[in-house]
């Protein structure tokens, strides 16, 4: 009788977020969400009071029960599996199961509670299972017969991978910001976990440098092999499993799906141009400049703990002293004090007065009435604007200016790709043995110098690192009694202490490794 109650409403599945007894209407509708996964679809009114733990309210679970069924959420259904007499028969005994509203609403609000407290991850691992997997599609793409159910599950395998890569980078770069931007609220805490969130942060860079480089190299090699082959086998496979009254265009639709995902990948790890730059790139930029972030504000705690006045303790002070004014007249000559904003008396100088401050020369000790006047244009005086007139300028073409920038940036890109295979060492080397440097080379070289040096911790004989891009890594090692070395340079010579060093061109072994 209930569901036939029903069957003549519009179904509200969210209704009960908003009811009184909202708590109550939850613990229920999840009790039938747990009692899904476990495969039990009808629930009894005892069955959902034993799996609440609440044995005494059976009346209140009971209402609640009816009410979810008034708003679409559950179906009753007569529960006669018990009756074994004419009062039982007459007695109102249902069971109850999510309806396909409540279904979905509870997926929804399943899926609404996770986005709200994921905070995400930078999972290098991922990088690692994509490379892989596209290596795989590599080989299948060589084959002369393929099979498409080897070639369906690894394009599936390799959209799921990636999409989780994408969301939780994301989730993670934002809650990043939301850790920065509310640093005041445990200061201990923070500076205690910065380092850790830091170490994190350096090691996904690094490996997105290396691996994002290899998956780029993987992605042009299946385009030149004919991945379009690929996901037309994967779209006419999962084209099969559609149901008849949708076989029409089942095959073209599924199509579309994969070459959208297949640019979605490549997008996010091949760059167009250099105005059009990668995702991976461009999350690589964001989180070396989250890294920035974090360490100023850890920074300005340091010196906000330690007694030292920073800007926005300032200006909570000066915000107290406005509050505190007496009157109206007392805030303006604070706010004259504290920020200098008075009346401009001129916004332009006239040619007479040019020549009136020539012929009279005031010294900067003559006084204000003796000094020569400014004459304002009547306009300026009437209006408070001058512009002059006619038409206005023409936009300017920055066509030219900006291809003449775009070929600086290229040519810097390869000077530097230059100097990282110049400096490039095939294993570990004396500095002495480093020969003669340019001067782009001996820039990067005095950067990794100083990246390694920074890193090493006194006592400590050797350290091995990366730079801030992930691009190469330096091993260097302290030499007993090596002497002192001379680095002859275009610019001069470099003298100091020989360590024996190993340079490692990162991007050029993901390359390799991508074509092995």
């Amino acid at each position: 009788m209930a569901a036939e109650q029903r069957s003549d409403r519009e179904p509200e599945p969210f209704a009960h977020l908003s009811a009184k007894n909202a708590r109550l209407y939850r613990d229920v509708l999840l009790t039938f969400a747990r009692a899904r996964d476990r495969f039990i679809v009808h629930m009894r009114p005892e069955d959902v009071t034993a799996d609440l733990g609440r044995p005494g309210d059976v009346e209140a679970v009971a209402a609640a029960l009816e009410q979810l069924v008034e708003w679409g959420n559950l179906r009753a259904d007569p529960d006669t599996g018990r009756v074994t007499s004419v009062a039982d028969f007459h007695r109102a005994r249902y069971l109850y199961q999510l309806t396909a509203a409540g279904q979905a609403a509870e997926e929804a609000l399943a899926v609404y509670d996770e986005a709200l407290g994921r905070r995400g991850s930078l999972q290098s691992v991922a990088l690692e299972d994509i490379a892989g997997q596209l290596r795989a599609l590599a080989e299948l793409a060589d084959a002369d017969d393929l099979d498409p159910a080897k070639v369906h599950l690894l394009l599936l395998a390799l959209a799921e991978r990636f999409t989780g890569l994408a969301d939780n980078a994301q989730a993670f770069m934002a809650s990043l910001r939301r850790v920065i931007d509310f640093a005041d609220g445990d200061v201990a805490a923070f500076i205690a976990y910065k380092q850790q969130l830091i170490d994190y942060v350096n090691k996904f860079i690094a490996d997105l440098a290396n691996r994002g480089a290899e998956i780029a190299i993987l992605l042009g090699r299946l385009e030149q092999s004919g991945v379009e082959r690929l996901l037309a086998v994967a779209a006419r496979r999962e084209a099969a499993d559609v149901a008849p009254d949708g076989q029409a265009n089942a095959v073209d639709a599924c199509l579309d799906a994969w070459r959208n995902r297949w640019r979605g990948l490549h997008d996010w790890f091949v760059s167009a141009d250099s105005r059009h730059l990668s995702q991976a790139r461009l999350l690589r930029g964001a989180a070396v400049t989250a890294i920035t972030q974090l360490i100023d504000t850890v920074a300005a705690l340091n010196e906000r703990r330690s007694g030292r006045s920073d800007r926005s303790a300032d200006f909570r002070t000066l915000a107290r002293w406005f509050a505190q004014a007496p009157d109206d007249n007392a805030a303006h000559r604070l706010w004259r004090a504290a920020f200098g904003l008075t009346s401009a008396r001129h916004l332009t100088v006239s040619q007479e007065t040019v020549v009136a401050w020539e012929e009279e020369r005031p010294t900067p000790g003559t006084p204000w009435r003796l000094a020569p006047g400014v004459r304002i244009s009547p306009q300026l005086r009437r209006t408070g604007s001058y512009e002059r007139r006619g038409q206005p300028n023409r936009v300017v073409d920055r066509a030219e200016q900006r291809q003449a920038l775009a070929d600086q940036a290229e040519a810097e890109s390869a000077q530097v790709a230059a100097a990282r295979e110049r400096l490039a060492t095939p294993g570990p080397i004396r500095l002495s043995q480093l020969g003669r440097l340019d001067t782009r080379a001996f820039r990067l070289f005095l950067g990794l110098l100083g990246d390694a040096l920074s890193a090493r911790t006194p006592g400590d004989t050797e350290v091995r690192t990366t730079t801030s891009d992930g691009a190469m890594g330096v091993h260097l090692t302290v030499v007993r009694g090596g002497g002192t070395v001379r680095i002859e340079t275009e610019d001069g010579v470099l003298c100091g202490p020989d360590h024996l060093i190993e340079i490692v061109d990162l991007t050029a072994r993901g390359r390799a490794e991508a074509i092995a």
